[in-house]
């Protein structure tokens, strides 16, 4: 009889309540299972029962050498093993067992006790005999406690590499938040963008970044900017209709001269006066007025540029840019390589012949000035202050 059959047997009792007490499952299961995988259950040095550890005993001790134990058993009745993790860890702590394993005979619980964490986290897999498909309780066994496995020391080495996966995925599954709302804060391009691809072709129109950034700050509890007027549907219009975003044209802004395509900015959609200490930036105390927060970005980078001829060209060849992007470069191509849409309709360019791009939130125009101020080598928030509006 393979292992196999002798699992199904074993399920088949397990159902019926053929194992009513410990001893039932300790002799039934355990080492009925324990033989199957090649050990000599008949030779106590080796299954040594009742092991005893100053005045307590655990159910069985696997030894290798005969003698020397490297694995603790605790048994209990079927349903009836919560809670006594606590016992077999203080049993394999006091005499150095790597591997600990607590079983009802339905449940088997693998556990390295030297590991970090609460016992939760140190047990390396839970089988249910019951519950998971035949093929996976022979691996599972075969991995763990195949006799030959354990005295090679390959059964311990398996559980360390399934405990140290089980690891990285519970600082994963604890770092998916965090990282979800660093990309919310950021606002993120490729996120955002993302959203109002599919927001518009879903409904046929597509939403500037921002009003995307405020949807998911709002969502994720965040403070943010405040929303920029979604575009609305003319009146007869089919969800079909035109996927541009509906927008009126940017204002110019008198500090900065720059040539800007047809289409409005995503950021263009607001406008006020140029008045003392409004919309606009401030270098070294001169106010800078600006229209809106696509012509902060310009005007910033048109300012330090006929500061430092060479700022532009320095702020190219930093490789700290978008993800997929380039913040300023010498063609509309350069600045979206994948998109031609965006390179006709969002771009902007400089007296100086550099091109920007302007598909991006408030929150990339601060990332984009900050970086700005990196290479002229300006203190962002002192000697640049910004002001890019609600």
């Amino acid at each position: 009889m393979n292992l196999e059959q002798h699992i199904e047997e074993i399920r088949t009792g397990i159902r019926i309540g053929r194992f009513t007490n410990e001893a039932a499952v300790a002799h039934g299961i355990v080492l009925r299972l324990l033989a199957a995988l090649g050990w000599p259950t008949y030779d106590v040095q080796v299954i040594w029962p009742e092991y005893s550890l100053g005045g307590r005993r655990v159910d069985f001790a696997l030894c290798n050498p005969p003698g020397k134990p490297i694995a603790f058993v605790e048994v209990k009745q079927v349903g009836r093993s919560e809670g006594a993790e606590r016992q077999l860890f203080e049993y394999a702590f006091h005499v150095g067992v790597p591997l600990a394993i607590l079983t009802d005979g339905q449940e088997w619980n693998f556990f390295l006790p030297a590991e970090q964490g609460d016992y939760g986290e140190r047990r390396v897999y839970k089988l249910d005999l019951l519950e998971r498909d035949i093929g996976e309780c022979v691996n599972r066994l075969e991995r763990y406690l195949q006799y030959a496995a354990v005295v090679s020391g390959r059964a311990i080495d398996n559980a360390r590499a399934d405990y140290r996966n089980n690891s990285r995925e519970r600082q994963m599954q604890a770092a998916m938040p965090k990282a979800w709302q660093k990309l919310v804060e950021d606002e993120d391009e490729i996120l955002l963008e993302l959203i109002a691809d599919h927001v518009e072709s879903l409904c046929g129109y597509k939403p500037d970044l921002n009003t995307v950034a405020h949807f998911l700050k709002q969502q994720s509890g965040l403070r943010g900017t405040g929303p920029t007027r979604p575009p609305s549907r003319p009146t007869g219009a089919k969800a079909t209709a035109p996927t541009r975003t509906a927008q009126p044209p940017p204002p110019s802004s008198p500090p900065i001269s720059v040539q800007t395509s047809e289409q409005p900015s995503p950021l263009s959609t607001q406008s006020h006066g140029p008045t003392p200490g409004g919309l606009g930036f401030v270098f070294m105390g001169q106010h800078h007025p600006a229209k809106s927060a696509r012509d902060v970005l310009l005007g910033v980078l048109e300012f330090l540029n006929q500061r430092d001829s060479t700022f532009l060209e320095r702020l190219a060849a930093r490789p700290k840019h978008g993800r997929k992007r380039r913040y300023v470069a010498r063609t509309p191509k350069e600045l979206y390589p994948d998109r031609p849409d965006l390179a006709r309709d969002h771009v902007a360019q400089l007296s100086s012949g550099w091109w920007v791009g302007t598909n991006v939130s408030r929150g990339a125009v601060k990332h984009i000035l900050e970086l700005a101020c990196e290479v002229a080598q300006v203190e962002f928030g002192r000697t640049l202050i910004v002001n890019l509006g609600d």
